[in-house]
């Protein structure tokens, strides 16, 4: 199964975690406090990073989480849009990486 994955910046994560999860209607399966939050619905995998060099609500990349993704892969589209693949384990694992 594949859902779309959207990543945004945001200059205020709190702000953007109540304001997603009315939108989602589903509160985040991940928060990393003032770093990250990411959401998991039936269709769609969305998540904000806090970033104040990056304009808030500026796109991050697109991707796939598709249960089929035997790695992460990204590469960089046509209009220079970055586009990761992965599966939920490798996305959690990246998470892990990150922030412990």
């Amino acid at each position: 199964m594949k859902k779309i994955h959207i990543a945004l910046s945001t200059h205020n994560l709190e702000d953007s975690i109540k304001e997603y999860s009315q939108r989602l209607s589903v509160q985040p399966t991940v928060i990393i406090e003032g770093e990250y939050a990411l959401w998991r619905t039936e269709t769609l995998n969305f998540s904000v990073r806090q970033d104040t060099e990056s304009k808030s609500g500026s796109l991050r990349h697109l991707g796939w989480e598709d249960s089929e993704a035997m790695e992460f892969t990204k590469d960089i589209d046509v209009n220079g849009i970055m586009w990761e693949r992965f599966n939920q384990q490798h996305q959690l694992d990246e998470i892990k990486d990150l922030w412990g």
